[in-house]
Formats: C-alpha cells, structure tokens, sequence
C-alpha cells in the first residue's frame, strides 16, 4: 500500500506538469485566437488538473490506509498536502473564473511545493503521543486548505503585478518582481540539487564542538561548501571552501547554512541561464502573453481568493488549534513560534481586508500585499518549521 501510495503520488506530479505545459500553450499574444484557441487548450489543462488531482487524493488516502492515521503528522506528509490543497483551490476558482493564465503559474508552484515536500524523509512513522487525536485531521488539513486557498491570491496578485507594471522599465517594481522569480527558481534549485546529491547517495560527516564544548556530528547530504566552525571531516568527500560563523554552531545550522547556500547559488543559475536565453528580464518575456487579460479580472479573483481562504485558515489554525492545545496542554495559547506565526498570518490577511474593504486598496497595491502574504505563509512553512524550535518541532 505505502509503494501504491508513492506511485500515485508521481503519476500525479506528471500529471501537473502535463497540464502546466498545456495551460501555457493556451496563453497567446494574438487577440483573434484568443477565443477558441484559449478555451480549448483550457478545457484540456483544467481536466489534467482534476485527474491530477484525484490520483493525488488516492495517493493521501492509500497512505492513510498504510499509515492508520492521516498523512499530515510531518513535513514530507504535511507540505504535499498543502500542494495538493493548492490545486484544489485552484480548480474550484478555475470553474468560477476560467482564467487560463491562473493554471499557467498555479500549477508550477503546486509542483515546486509537492517536489520541495518530496525532499524530506518518506518513511511511514508511528504518531508521537502529542499527535494522537481527531483534531490532528481537523486542525491540520483545514489550516493546509486556507493557505492553499490563500496562496492562490499570491497567484493572481503576482499575474495582476506582471500584467500592469511597465516591464521596459528598470525600476524598484521590475526589480522585485523579478526577485520573486528568482526566489521560485531557488526552491527547484534545491529540489535539483537534492535529488541530483541522493542520486549519487552523497554523504559527508563532520564532527566539531558545541558552544558548552560538547562533541557534536552531522551528516551532510548536499557537498559541503560551508562546513562546521572548526570542524573535522571524518571522510575524503569534496571538503567545504569556507567554515560557518561560530555563532551557527547548532547540531544542524551549519548543514541548514550549506543547503541555504546551495539553494541560492542554484537558483542564480537557473535565473542567469534563462535571463540568457530570453535575453531580457523573465517577467518582460511573459508580459505579452498576459496582455489579453483585464486586470480588474485578475484583481478579483485576487481578492475572492483572501475572502474564502482567511475564515477557512482562522477556522483551522486558530480556533481548531486553540482547542487542540487546551486538551493537550491545558491552555489555549502558548506564544509558540507556530502559533505566533499563525497569528501574524491572520492578522496581515484581516489588514488586507480592512485596507481593501475601507480604505479602497485594489489593484496594484492590493497585488503587493498578496505577495507579502504568500511570503508570511512560505516563512512559517519553511523557516518556522525548521529553524525555530518550539513545541510544533515534530513537524
């Protein structure tokens, strides 16, 4: 059952990349083939896109069959589903709007964010004590859908930005914009860098002092560029150019350090060779396809996108988790770093409510607000939960 699962998991993730790749055929510069052209390239994404996501979902149930508890007790398990929420949201705003170019950018982050999941350990585990309760499927899974539903206003926001701010400009907008591109292209740098290293089953051990002058040893799965402040390689593998700082003297920081690294040289890569090719900025080379679009439509469909995800999100990871953390630890808040996290999250998305609602903040300032938010949301993903301890650790 656990092999039918990981299978179903990669034809799905085909699947995606199928449909990718077909919404993007449906994006044309030419205003008369945008009629038939465009709806049938899109019928065809959007039907990828729900097949896709079944074999997804019997990838999540064969699992839980496999596990006997839902698949959401870790990264590997918690961060596929996201992306697999992700889509979800993406196929019911699809059927409302028939945006095609919300497939062409939706997708590939879906993928991005299933292929990064897919980079943590796989193996089905026990639950831990602290995880065995019905609340873990009910906080767990609504939390994972509103930021699914919510990522999908960076989606729009972010096509909204591309479309109206002038790409032949050099200009602090372009700029960021094209950061954005750069900070996905560091993610599938990861992922490649990742999968290339495990390829060739890569390992490197260093052992160095902690900060009270304990022994300390971690394995390096990526080659080591940054190794351990004065550390000692206990093999013949490609050694580090530099140590880290000896402040990022952590059993794991010098390693979360080296993949960090990685990751952002790999994506300059990636972003230098397709600024090569495209000869121009990425965000100028896609702008013309998005020149059909009206960016009060998009704008829309930014904002529907916050006004569905926020009370699902506050449902799920405010008011489910307070409840779980009563029955499990006799209180209802905690200032964990996830719980805090959770807070700002609410209450950034409440901002954009207000701000657009009262204050009139739509289209472009409304789009940037979108990208913050999916920045806040990619933070406690990422950093929360993997650089800041707290009780959510486990994860």
């Amino acid at each position: 059952m656990a092999q039918l699962s990981s299978t179903l998991l990669y034809i799905a993730f085909i699947i995606y990349l199928i449909a990718t790749l077909v919404f993007a055929l449906s994006l044309s510069d030419k205003k008369n083939k945008q009629a038939a052209y465009t709806k049938r390239w899109g019928r065809i994404g959007y039907g990828l896109s729900i097949i896709g996501f079944i074999t997804q979902l019997g990838y999540f149930i064969t699992r839980w069959v496999a596990s006997g508890h839902a698949p959401v007790s870790n990264l590997f398990e918690f961060v596929t589903f996201f992306g697999m929420m992700m889509v979800f949201a993406f196929i019911v705003l699809y059927g409302i709007y028939r945006a095609n170019a919300l497939g062409v950018f939706a997708m590939p982050i879906a993928l991005l964010i299933i292929a990064y999941g897919s980079m943590f350990p796989r193996d089905i585990a026990p639950l831990i004590p602290a995880l065995k309760s019905d609340w873990l499927k009910i906080h767990v899974t609504t939390a994972a859908l509103g930021e699914g539903i919510l990522s999908i206003s960076f989606i729009a926001g972010f096509i909204y930005l591309i479309r109206v701010v002038d790409q032949q400009l050099s200009s602090k907008k372009t700029k960021l914009i094209e950061s954005i591109i750069y900070l996905l292209l560091c993610v599938l740098g990861f992922i490649i860098i990742s999968a290339g290293s495990a390829a060739f089953h890569y390992e490197t051990t260093f052992s160095w002092k902690g900060t009270k002058g304990e022994k300390l040893e971690n394995v390096y799965t990526m080659p080591a560029l940054i190794g351990p402040h004065n550390g000692e390689q206990l093999d013949d593998h490609f050694g580090p150019l530099v140590d880290a700082p000896s402040w990022i003297n952590g059993k794991n920081a010098p390693k979360k350090l080296n993949t960090f690294v990685w990751s952002l040289l790999a994506g300059g890569v990636l972003y230098g060779l397709i600024r090569l090719i495209l000869r121009k900025r990425i965000a100028a080379a896609i702008r013309p396809r998005l020149m059909n679009l009206n960016p009060d439509f998009i704008d829309e469909i930014s904002y529907r996108s916050v006004a569905i995800g926020f009370p699902v999100f506050t449902l799920g990871a405010l008011v489910f988790a307070m409840i779980w953390a009563q029955a499990a630890w006799t209180r209802y808040w905690g200032w964990d770093p996830k719980e805090v996290w959770a807070l700002i999250t609410f209450l950034f998305y409440a901002a954009y409510l207000h701000f657009r609602l009262s204050r009139g903040w739509h289209g472009e300032k409304s789009a940037w607000l979108c990208v913050i938010g999916f920045v806040i949301i990619m933070f406690n993903l990422v950093a929360v939960n993997l650089v800041v301890a707290g009780l959510h650790s486990y994860a």
